[in-house]
């Protein structure tokens, strides 16, 4: 019975998304934030609750899965209700669940799938399944209304690096991915090895400011031709060098190190977007995922596609990391093409990857 009356509210939400307000709560529990929030119209965010685990996760250098999950079931009830209460709707207001069921943590997805089967079936109302990349890269709806495609868009997370030309809202072409690690991950690595708190991205960007670009690790990518990218030569070329200064004995300068790091990392990055700009002649840039809070990234690309007469687009920072108003937006694109309605049999996919196709 349930499937049948979800359906048909789905594909009246369909055929009346552009004549009528539509208020979705989508949860995000991927990885170590407890996120819900509550958009109207998939761009106007009511309320936007992230519960962080940062803290809890730093004293092991990383997240440990089996406690994020705990944290989840703990902290999921009491972000509903304040989600709830910030945008002062009730949950009888609510026209359509979203969740994200992949990529992520098994457990930790699982905890926010479940729960909103749970409030799906309560309310006889369409559950919307997203993936987890894409609604990173949706962030930018919201903040920017004139984002229309074409346009290239750059995925930088901890977990997904990746360029994709992105034609319409149910529609992309996968350019080019990372071939090892994600550059978020290079970069909580190498934080790691200096010695420096978990999450090492921002660590890293603040220590960069503070050195100087003396250092070269790898002198030649053997992608530089293609718009795939490899982070593990250059986050092992790191680990080396410190390991071979502190065998002579020599003074290890962070700073340097995290400038001279960053800037190899952002080179192949910032280079292969505009390249793939110019290729496909599109003249906007969207960058999306943790990453995009880079404050390196942000002004050595603004100058450069101001150069090249490309339109950069990113995110807040409260939407640069994970975030449920960015699975409300995704879902909201759902909505207007008609895809991702799920059941109550949806099932969490942890190893979920972009595939160069349709969004789904």
């Amino acid at each position: 019975m349930y499937e049948k009356v979800a359906k048909d509210k789905f594909n009246k939400l369909h055929e009346e998304y552009d004549r009528r307000d539509i208020l979705i709560l989508s949860i995000e529990s991927s990885c170590d934030e407890t996120s819900i929030a509550v958009l109207k119209n998939g761009r106007e965010i009511l309320s936007n609750v992230i519960s962080s685990q940062i803290d809890i996760h730093k004293k092991f250098g990383g997240v440990v899965p089996e406690i994020a999950s705990r944290n989840h079931l703990m902290a999921i009830s009491g972000v509903l209700q304040e989600a709830l209460t910030l945008a002062k709707v009730k949950l009888t207001d609510i026209d359509a669940i979203a969740v994200t069921y992949g990529a992520g943590l098994l457990g930790a997805l699982l905890v926010g799938v479940s729960f909103a089967k749970a409030l799906a079936y309560a309310l006889e109302i369409p559950l919307i399944r997203v993936n987890h990349i894409l609604g990173h890269m949706s962030a930018n709806y919201i903040s920017h209304t004139d984002l229309k495609s074409p346009y290239i868009c750059a995925i930088i997370s901890g977990g997904h690096t990746a360029l994709l030309k992105v034609k319409d809202l149910d529609r992309f072409e996968l350019l080019g991915t990372t071939t090892d690690d994600a550059i978020g991950e290079a970069y909580d690595k190498v934080a790691k090895v200096l010695g420096l708190p978990y999450p090492g991205g921002p660590i890293v960007d603040a220590n960069a400011k503070l050195g100087e670009r003396n250092i070269i690790f790898v002198k030649k990518s053997a992608l530089r031709n293609s718009f795939n990218f490899s982070f593990s030569g250059l986050k092992t070329a790191v680990i080396n060098y410190i390991h071979k200064m502190k065998q002579k004995g020599q003074e290890i300068s962070v700073y340097d190190v995290c400038a001279s790091f960053q800037y190899e990392a952002m080179e192949e990055l910032m280079t292969k977007a505009i390249r793939a700009c110019k290729k496909y002649n599109i003249d906007k840039l969207s960058l999306a995922g943790g990453v995009s809070a880079n404050s390196y990234l942000r002004s050595e690309l603004s100058k450069r596609c101001e150069q090249e007469k490309i339109k950069l687009y990113y995110p807040p920072l409260v939407l640069c990391t994970d975030n449920a108003a960015m699975i409300g937006a995704e879902a909201y694109n759902s909505i207007i093409t008609g895809k991702n309605l799920s059941g109550l049999d949806l099932s969490v996919d942890s190893g979920m990857h972009l595939k160069n196709t349709n969004r789904n």
